[in-house]
């Protein structure tokens, strides 16, 4: 999330909450989608982490700089710049606890829109990254430097975080400062079309872990796995992370995601400029008034819309569906994952074929497959299948989906053509991570350091 919010308007109660939920719903030919992508800047000299605000210039030099020529707005935290926003198209540049670099995309009415967005993020970035000798990695998770030397960024928010994570868990400060990923965010049109959606993206999300595998470095070495981000991810929190098993209940909808919501607990309620810690408490304590550490306080939208942004199951509701499964990857591995969702989602066959392919998998075979992906990738099994099979049929739904869709670009191409790095993918068997551990064990010389050649966007 680029920004938190400061609605004001007091929430009355829990069918305000339901009700600001149903508010995503949009009609059929209003569907858009967003697509977010980190990346793990490094001075290119020296291989080294971007601290905010060095001499010479960091993390901050690069958001003044882009901001200027962007001409976007700055999004601040008390005195520290900490990202841009696009005010006429929606846009935005954040900075996730570690210094990672993110774009978070515009709303955007195909995929051919989101590729040009990017290019245009990139064109922009380039020159003022050079000048201060900065490059950007295409990897899932930072390669080399240990987690105290990874710098952390001014924000208050990542201050209160980053107090939490290790009393719920050993790999949430990894998380927060060490890894990276592509997400895309999409539509739906009613209350059922959201249940099936997000019943497909949890389903389908190790899959697409798989597909997109690219983390198997961490502190120097190989760490036995093609996507340590995802490993991390589980151990990180597990009141706020998972595949939410009660979304395939009877029943499921918004009420029921409301009910889970705020059962999580809460980081930090925003008050004016100031992010006051509240890390454990409960939100429903909130709505009646009853913090401990803010007495008499009582819940706005604002808090609720930011306490959705700090939940994280691999696949989230918000007035949008959010995929969050996938490492981050080379500049083409961007524009893929939403043309992968896109195919699935805005296809009524698409997503009746998606909703057969995941049927009869039970919560337990869904938690498996999760647990084996990161180390296993294509080669994880469910169902009696392996997920390369899973993936090419996956693929396969997609790519007509996208067809039947025909959305043309200026070439007279569909959004088809954003499939080919996963289909390369699929069809060798060979994940990204399998490919860099292969070039790690042969011409690297088991160094990581060429990664920082070969392995940049």
């Amino acid at each position: 999330m680029a920004r938190d919010v400061n609605d004001s308007t007091p929430v009355t109660s829990r069918d305000a909450l339901v009700e600001w939920l149903e508010a995503g719903i949009k009609s059929p030919d209003a569907l858009a989608v967003g697509t977010e992508h980190e990346k793990i800047p490094f001075f290119v000299g020296r291989r080294a982490p971007v601290p905010y605000d060095p001499p010479g210039g960091g993390v901050r030099a690069l958001l003044e700089g882009l901001g200027s020529a962007l001409g976007w707005a700055p999004i601040m935290d008390r005195d520290a710049l900490i990202g841009l926003f696009d005010e006429h198209g929606g846009g935005a540049v954040s900075l996730e606890p570690g210094g990672q670099f993110e774009l978070s995309g515009a709303p955007l009415p195909t995929v051919h829109a989101t590729e040009a967005e990017t290019d245009a993020h990139f064109a922009a970035l380039e020159p003022v990254a050079q000048r201060l000798g900065i490059a950007f990695l295409d990897l899932g998770a930072s390669p080399k430097w240990r987690r105290e030397e990874t710098p952390a960024m001014p924000k208050q928010r990542y201050r209160i975080m980053a107090g939490y994570m290790p009393k719920v868990g050993s790999l949430g400060l990894d998380m927060m400062f060490r890894t990276a990923t592509v997400q895309v965010n999409l539509d739906f049109v009613s209350e059922t079309d959201m249940v099936e959606k997000l019943r497909v993206g949890l389903a389908l999300q190790p899959i697409v872990t798989a597909l997109f595998a690219n983390s198997p470095f961490i502190d120097g070495e190989p760490t036995g796995l093609l996507s340590q981000r995802s490993e991390i991810w589980r151990d990180t929190d597990g009141a706020r992370t998972g595949m939410l098993p009660f979304a395939f209940e009877p029943g499921m909808g918004f009420e029921r995601y409301v009910d889970y919501a705020l059962d999580v607990p809460l980081y930090f309620v925003k008050r004016g400029d100031v992010y006051h810690d509240v890390a454990g408490e409960s939100f429903r304590d909130l709505l009646e008034g009853r913090l401990a550490a803010l007495p008499g306080e009582r819940a706005t939208m604002a808090d609720w819309t930011n306490h959705l942004g700090a939940i994280f199951p691999e696949a989230r509701l918000k007035r949008y569906l959010e995929m969050r499964g996938a490492d981050s990857g080379p500049r083409s591995h961007i524009a893929a994952l939403p043309a992968l969702f896109v195919g699935l989602f805005y296809d009524r066959t698409a997503l009746d074929g998606a909703l057969e392919l995941i049927k009869g998998w039970s919560a337990e075979q869904r938690e498996a497959l999760r647990a084996d992906v990161p180390r296993l990738a294509l080669r994880a099994r469910i169902g009696g299948r392996d997920a390369r099979d899973i993936a090419r049929d996956m693929l396969a739904l997609a790519r007509d989906g996208l067809a039947r869709r025909a959305a043309l670009d200026a070439q007279g191409r569909d959004e088809t053509v954003y499939l080919a790095p996963l289909d390369a993918i699929a069809d060798a068997g060979r994940t990204l991570a399998e490919q860099r551990l292969e070039a790690y064990r042969g011409r690297w010389r088991g160094s990581v350091d060429p990664a920082f050649e070969e392995c940049v966007m």
